[in-house]
């Protein structure tokens, strides 16, 4: 039998961990008026949610997002909005200091500072 393999979500605590990242992540976009107004503005608890979920899975947590919202498909659901490279990068300045404060060792905070930059360069869509 082969040992469970831990996945990144075990390992930097799983739930709580990625709860409290999107809390201090969504405070954060609240402070930036260009960026929360991408964001449903009567529905701010519905969008954490969604990007909780959305992260969780992808770092090996539950498949929530999928059984509710089916495939990510990050490119075609950030259509509607006009991501530049600009707002892309406070998009990832937040979600930088959100990881900080989670206090990762240094692989697994490069790790996910990695991801968040390679998704936010994916996802732009539109000049400035």
């Amino acid at each position: 039998m082969q040992p469970a393999v831990e996945t990144f979500y075990e390992r930097v605590g799983g739930h709580p961990t990625f709860r409290r990242l999107m809390a201090d992540f969504f405070s954060r976009v609240r402070e930036q008026p260009e960026l929360a107004a991408m964001y449903p503005a009567d529905d701010w608890e519905g969008a954490e949610n969604r990007l909780l979920m959305f992260f969780e899975q992808y770092w090996g947590g539950p498949m929530a997002y999928s059984g509710t919202r089916g495939a990510p498909m990050l490119k075609m659901r950030h259509m509607p909005f006009k991501v530049t490279e600009r707002m892309a990068g406070v998009w990832a300045d937040c979600m930088n200091l959100s990881i900080a404060s989670l206090d990762l060792d240094e692989v697994d905070d490069f790790l996910m500072r990695d991801y968040v930059e390679r998704a936010c360069r994916y996802l732009i869509n539109a000049d400035e």
